[in-house]
């Protein structure tokens, strides 16, 4: 049987949102981010025109269009915005994934025998703009990629289906770097040596891919021909992550807590980051010598930042540690997560900052979550 994989892109969604609740936002160039040191999390099409883009520093974009008007961002409605698309998906879709805060995929195989699934899809379209309010870009196909891939070339606000007989057609005229997997760097090693496009990509032997790219080289040329075989992963809300340590022997050696408590924030950082979820609730739990366990919690702005994390971690605990006796454990909790990139928490942060994160998480994915660290926790969090 056919497969049948819509993929939904809610349009330019933080712009979307901020325009729900403020009619004076409509059709003008529109920023969403920080200060003068942050970046870009979100732009509207009338500012991209100018060449804004996201992850842009600040300063950058304004200078490319110095008439947009510029909002912080707002976490809390952007969230439950998302919540209340999910559960309209929900109602109706058979089997949803819900792959970041505006971005879902249906697996909708099999329905033809009942209802046009295409058809189907543009129902439920309608009922999400209907109900919401917000703008929305979608595709059925095949798989995963060649829906996501339509769904990029319909955007803003379009729709396609693209059919078994018409995939490899409609993907070869296009660029490289529409495929997913396809970074700057890769685009710009393929064409040093003429691969641009995806027809051409598709063309090429196997093995030289993957002696070009290595072990992904597969994977990359089943993707130019249209071959992704990847499931539609159910979709289930998670609740916390979270990070303890029992002491061999009870300590009041309150610098080896903290660096113990920094270490975590920085791991549970890197975790959030990973799995693309952000955070907005820092519980942090000490248990004395006597077994009397306490617990303090605060309530921040979403984020998935090291040293925000660490910062309210730290803060908790000299509130919570009151008492002279012995601790015999501690514990760090991150709650009332969403799914979101660290790009969207960063509206304060600077460009060089996101560049660390960046640079870091990328050694640890690589050589192992210890390979790289903040000094303050770093021998206490392995």
């Amino acid at each position: 049987m056919e497969r049948a994989i819509v993929h939904m892109d809610l349009d330019t969604f933080f712009v979307s949102c901020e325009r729900l609740v403020n009619s004076e936002l409509q059709g003008i160039p529109l920023i969403i981010g920080g200060g003068d040191r942050g970046v870009v999390s979100s732009c509207s099409y009338e500012a991209r025109t100018f060449g804004v883009r996201s992850a842009m520093p600040m300063k950058m974009a304004l200078r490319l269009c110095p008439q947009a008007r510029v909002v912080k961002g707002d976490m809390e409605l952007y969230s439950k915005m998302s919540h209340t698309v999910t559960e309209v998906i929900e109602e109706s879709a058979p089997l949803m994934e819900k792959a970041s805060i505006d971005e879902f995929y249906l697996d909708l195989t099999g329905m033809d025998r009942f209802f046009g699934a295409y058809k189907w899809t543009n129902e439920l379209g309608a009922r999400i703009e209907k109900e919401t309010g917000l703008p929305i870009s979608y595709a059925l196909s095949v798989n995963k990629t060649v829906s996501k891939i339509g769904t990029g070339e319909s955007k803003p606000h379009g729709h396609r289906e693209i059919s078994p007989l018409d995939v490899q057609s409609f993907l070869n005229p296009l660029s490289i770097k529409k495929i997913p997997m396809v970074g700057k760097a890769t685009f710009e090693l393929f064409s040093r040596v003429g691969i641009r496009t995806i027809g051409t990509l598709s063309e090429m032997p196997v093995e030289v891919l993957q002696q070009m790219i290595g072990k992904n080289g597969a994977d990359l040329w089943k993707k130019a021909n249209g071959i992704d075989n990847t499931p539609v992963i159910p979709f289930s809300e998670r609740k916390s992550i979270s990070k303890e340590r029992t002491f061999s022997s009870d300590t009041m050696d309150v610098a080896e807590v903290k660096s113990l408590l920094s270490g975590m924030a920085e791991q549970l950082a890197h975790q959030l980051r990973s799995e693309k979820w952000l955070t907005s609730t820092v519980v942090v739990k000490i248990r004395y010598a006597n077994f009397d366990t306490e617990t303090k919690q605060c309530k921040i702005s979403y984020t998935s930042s090291d040293h925000t994390l660490a910062r309210v971690a730290l803060d908790l605990f000299n509130k919570l540690y009151t008492r002279r006796m012995r601790l015999r454990l501690v514990g760090l909790r991150l709650t009332d997560l969403v799914p979101g990139s660290y790009q969207m928490s960063l509206f304060e942060d600077s460009a060089q900052l996101i560049s660390l994160y960046q640079a870091m998480d990328n050694i640890k994915n690589r050589f192992g979550k210890d390979a790289v660290g903040r000094a303050v926790g770093f021998n206490f969090s392995r």
